[in-house]
C-alpha cells in the first residue's frame, strides 16, 4: 500500500456511460483523497435497486458518465490530511448517508440527516464540487451517492465510512450493511419502532422489504403482511418472517387497504413502502390503524413524484407518514450492532445473497436483478 499513497491510481472501473446501456469496464485514474477522504480499495460491492434506478434515468439528478455501485467493503489504501478515524489497512464500510458524529442531528437519537453533510444525489465528493475520477482522455468521470463502489478504487469522505473492528464477518456478507438490508432492519428497528405482538404489512417484498420483514420478526411483531405481485415471493418471505401474503393482482374489486383492515380488526400498526410508487404510499398510508399507525416510506420514487393526501385525512386519522433514509440509522454506531448480530446469529444475512459474480460479469448482476432472480448479488472485484 505504501508505493501508491500519494499518487494517482490506475485501476480498473465500470462505467455508466449512457442511461440504460450495459456498464463499460474500462482502466481509470483515481487521484489521491484530499483533507477529509480516504482511498479505499473495494474488495466486493453488491448491486442495489437505486443502481438500477440511476443507471436507467435519463435526467438530472442522474449524469454521465458515471460510476454507480454504494453498497460495499473495502480497505482504506491512504487517507487525506485531517483524517484520524481511519487509518492505512483498515477494513471500512461506506455509507450513502452521512454521519458526521459532530452536528446536533449526528448526536441525536431522533435524527440520521447530518447537518454538516446534508443528502442530496450529486455527482461530485461531499465537501467540494469536483471528482477524482479521470478516463484515460483526461475526461471526468462523475461519482454517485458519494461511493462509486463499481470501481477497484475509490475516495470517499470520511463521514461516509464506517470502521469495522471485527473482521469476524465476511466482506459479501458485511457489504449487505452499506445500504440495503439496513435499511430495512432499520426502518422496523429504529424509525418505526416496531412493537412486540405488533402488526406489520410490507409494500413490496423485493430486498428491502424482506429486510424490513427481517427487522419486524427481530422486534417481535406477532404478524408480518407481504404485499406483491409475485406469488414466489411468499416462500422467500417466510425465511425472513413473513407470515401472511397478499396478491395484489388478486384482490377482485377490493383495493389492498380494504383487505387489510378486514384481515387486521382496522388496519396494520405498522405500514412500509418499499417500491417507490406514489400510489402504493396512499395506498400504505390507507392500510395503516387509524389514531396510531406509522406508514414509512423506503422506495425510491421518480424526483418529480408528488403525493395527494386531503388534509382532513390526515387531520382525522391520527396517522404517521413518514420517511426513513438509510433506515433512520446512524451508520457509525448502528452497522457496528448490526454486525455483532450477524456474528451472534440473530440477524440473517446469509438468505440475502442469491447471487455471486466477478467483476467482469457486472452486466450480469444488473440482468438477474431486473428479471427479478436475484435479492443481492454479490461483486467480487478480484476473485
Amino acid at each position: 500500500m505504501d508505493t501508491t499513497a500519494g499518487k494517482p491510481i490506475r485501476c480498473r472501473a465500470a462505467i455508466a456511460r449512457a442511461a440504460g446501456e450495459p456498464l463499460v469496464i474500462e482502466e481509470i485514474t483515481v487521484e489521491t483523497p484530499q483533507p477529509h477522504e480516504a482511498r479505499i480499495r473495494i474488495i466486493c460491492t453488491s448491486l442495489c435497486h437505486s443502481d438500477i434506478v440511476f443507471w436507467k434515468m435519463k435526467d438530472l439528478p442522474s449524469v454521465f458518465p458515471k460510476i454507480l455501485g454504494h453498497e460495499a467493503v473495502g480497505v482504506v489504501e491512504s487517507v487525506g490530511e485531517n483524517v484520524t478515524q481511519v487509518s492505512e489497512g483498515d477494513t471500512v464500510i461506506p455509507v450513502f448517508l452521512a454521519d458526521c458524529e459532530e452536528c446536533v442531528d449526528c448526536k441525536s437519537k431522533k435524527s440520521n440527516l447530518c447537518s454538516n453533510h446534508p443528502f442530496k444525489v450529486s455527482p461530485w465528493m461531499q465537501r467540494y464540487e469536483t471528482s477524482r475520477f479521470k478516463d484515460l482522455k483526461g475526461e471526468t468521470v462523475h461519482h454517485f451517492l458519494f461511493i462509486s463502489s463499481f470501481s477497484e478504487y475509490t475516495v470517499v469522505d470520511i463521514a461516509n465510512l464506517v470502521k469495522v473492528d471485527d473482521p469476524v464477518v465476511p466482506p459479501n456478507r458485511a457489504c449487505l450493511l452499506s445500504c440495503g438490508v439496513s435499511t430495512g432492519v432499520g426502518a422496523a428497528w429504529k424509525k418505526a419502532q416496531v412493537e412486540a405482538g405488533s402488526t406489520v404489512a410490507i409494500f413490496g417484498l423485493g430486498s428491502i422489504g424482506l429486510a424490513v420483514a427481517e427487522g419486524a420478526r427481530l422486534c417481535g411483531a406477532a404478524r408480518i403482511i407481504g404485499v406483491d405481485v409475485n406469488p414466489e415471493k411468499f416462500e422467500v418471505g417466510k425465511k425472513f418472517g413473513v407470515t401472511d401474503f397478499i396478491n395484489s393482482k388478486n384482490c377482485g374489486d377490493k383495493p389492498v387497504s380494504q383487505v387489510i383492515i378486514e384481515m387486521t380488526n382496522g388496519g396494520a400498526d405498522y405500514c412500509f413502502e418499499c417500491v417507490g410508487l406514489a400510489s402504493i404510499v396512499h395506498e400504505a398510508y390507507a392500510s395503516c390503524r387509524k389514531g396510531w399507525g406509522k406508514t414509512i416510506v423506503l422506495g425510491v420514487d421518480q424526483p418529480t413524484s408528488q403525493l395527494n393526501i386531503r388534509s382532513t385525512e390526515v387531520l382525522n386519522s391520527g396517522k404517521i407518514l413518514t420517511g426513513a433514509l438509510f433506515g433512520g440509522l446512524n451508520a457509525k454506531s448502528d452497522i457496528p450492532i448490526l454486525l455483532k448480530r450477524y456474528k451472534d446469529k440473530e440477524l440473517q444475512l446469509d438468505e440475502f445473497v442469491t447471487h455471486e459474480v466477478r467483476f467482469e460479469d457486472i452486466n450480469k448482476a444488473f440482468d438477474l436483478l431486473i428479471e427479478g432472480k436475484s435479492l443481492r448479488c454479490v461483486i467480487w472485484m478480484n476473485k
